[in-house]
């Protein structure tokens, strides 16, 4: 006999037990439906008249669905698991509940589907409870400003587009120019943070997923981030929970006082996926054939990211949405709707990207609308007196590409200018504490990089780091400790090499 077949029955015993002594005798009145037609991960239903939109539907072949679309005499539903037995004709019933999710600490270091069923082959995952998928976003009193920072790790991000806890950062740019590597470096960078982080995967392949989830398990990620996986094979309705779901997890957390980061990767497939179920549940389509509550469907998704003040735990929710345009075109339908519904968005430059700068953000196109706030005083100076260099070489080298001739005084701003952008040039999942760019920061701004050649910039920054590592300076110290720190440190190696 195996040793835990005692044991599962003995606890069938106590939850049998359990359930006779709640059970009470009494009339039941119950419903039951049948399915009239099925396909395309959509079914159609007839019988249930009390039945409530997001409510969840048992079927007798062992499939479960939810309510999507009510009619008149017929329901519309969408399938989250079927067998090869459903069928026109199989009998439906209620389950008397909208959808939920198993949360808790223990999804963190787990890759989960929309419903919270494992995918990485390890046993069921204890929870602390169950969170609806879809519910109201925090009132207006439980919400408090923006005003911690979170940080990156991305040099260009932190200092020129700055993400607070509690913000909705849309990435935006087309396929192929690192949307997915920004997400992911965030979520590597929060290592050690005390952060909690919930990385949505939607439609994406398989490699994908497997490269993602190996990427984090390699830099130590995992330990506190939970994966969410719908990939492009599964269901449409899966595919549409699963941003719900991962914002189900992360507010669990944020209602108990933790700091939390969702990225959404990506929105532009949660959007064909749910054009796809409206149609085929033959609601009007409108602009570029999508449903005309698209813009609410995201705008109810993302307003739960939030951060609430101390009457309710001080808890945030920070959002990574990412969507993809088509060559280059922002002003496109969701795109455009995203834009006006997040605090901001990082715009990745298929041109820059071309030339070799990476990550290939495009300061001009990119904002942040309250990260500013949140940003510490002292890299808001720095970065402030750095923006304004930047933005003033980029529109002196419009000028020098028609030949342009520029005197003296021009040549000085050009050249710090081709200095800083080899400065931001960043590799891949290589992010940076925020001490080190506060040194490279002070260095620029004190002209310490000015007499290096563009080449030699990588090895200054190399030793800066080692400065910032090694002596870990704070940002309170003042900025005259800083600087003599840095010139200092600059001076000794430059004598070493």
């Amino acid at each position: 006999m195996n040793p835990a077949e005692p044991l599962a029955a003995s606890n069938l015993l106590q939850r049998q037990a359990a359930w006779l002594e709640q059970y009470r005798p009494g009339l039941r009145v119950s419903e039951q439906g049948a399915v009239v037609s099925v396909g395309d991960g959509i079914a159609w239903i007839s019988g249930l008249p009390s039945a409530a939109m997001d409510e969840v539907l048992l079927l007798d072949d062992g499939s479960q669905a939810m309510v999507f679309d009510l009619n008149q005499g017929l329901l519309g539903a969408i399938l989250l698991h079927d067998t090869e037995k459903l069928t026109a004709g199989t009998t439906v019933r209620r389950a008397g509940q909208p959808l939920s999710i198993a949360v808790g600490d223990g999804l963190l270091g787990r890759i989960v589907d929309p419903l919270g069923v494992p995918l990485d082959g390890q046993p069921p995952i204890p929870h602390n409870g169950r969170q609806k998928l879809e519910g109201d976003s925090p009132a207006i009193v439980a919400r408090d400003f923006v005003h911690e920072p979170l940080y990156t790790g991305i040099k260009i991000v932190d200092a020129l587009i700055p993400v607070g806890k509690g913000q909705r950062q849309l990435i935006i740019g087309d396929e192929g120019l690192g949307r997915s590597a920004l997400g992911l470096d965030t979520v590597i960078h929060q290592r050690g943070k005390d952060v909690y982080c919930v990385y949505v995967l939607i439609g994406q392949k398989r490699s994908t997923v497997v490269n993602t989830i190996q990427i984090l398990r390699e830099h130590g990620a995992l330990e506190y981030t939970c994966i969410v996986v719908a990939e492009a094979s599964a269901l449409p309705g899966l595919k549409h929970l699963a941003p719900y779901a991962g914002c189900a997890i992360a507010e669990y957390w944020m209602e108990r006082g933790r700091d939390t980061l969702v990225v959404y990767d990506d929105l532009s497939t949660h959007a064909r996926t749910y054009r796809e179920l409206s149609l085929l549940l033959r609601r009007p389509p409108g602009r570029e054939a999508y449903p005309g509550d698209i813009f609410s469907v995201h705008a109810g998704l993302l307003e739960r990211s939030t951060c609430l003040n101390a009457a309710h735990g001080g808890g945030s929710m920070t959002a990574l949405p990412i969507v993809e345009t088509q060559q280059g075109d922002i002003a496109s339908y969701i795109p455009t709707n995203l834009i006006s519904i997040t605090d901001g968005q990082i715009y990745l430059d298929a041109d820059l990207f071309a030339g070799g700068f990476r990550p290939a953000i495009d300061i001009a196109r990119s904002v942040s609308r309250i990260g500013g706030r949140a940003q510490h005083p002292a890299i808001k100076a720095e970065a402030g007196r750095m923006k304004l260099d930047y933005l003033q070489f980029l529109e002196l080298e419009i000028f020098t590409r028609f030949g342009t001739r520029l005197d003296a005084a021009m040549e000085k701003p050009l050249r710090r200018g081709k200095l800083l952008r080899e400065i931001l040039k960043q590799d891949r999942l290589s992010p940076l504490p925020i001490e080190c760019q506060m040194a490279w920061l002070v260095a620029f701004n004190d002209g310490l990089f000015d007499e290096l050649e563009p080449e030699r910039v990588g090895e200054a920054l190399e030793r800066l780091n080692l400065w910032a590592m090694e002596y870990q300076p704070s940002l309170e110290m003042g900025r005259e400790e800083w600087s003599r720190g840095v010139a200092d440190w600059l001076g000794k190696a430059e004598q070493t090499a």
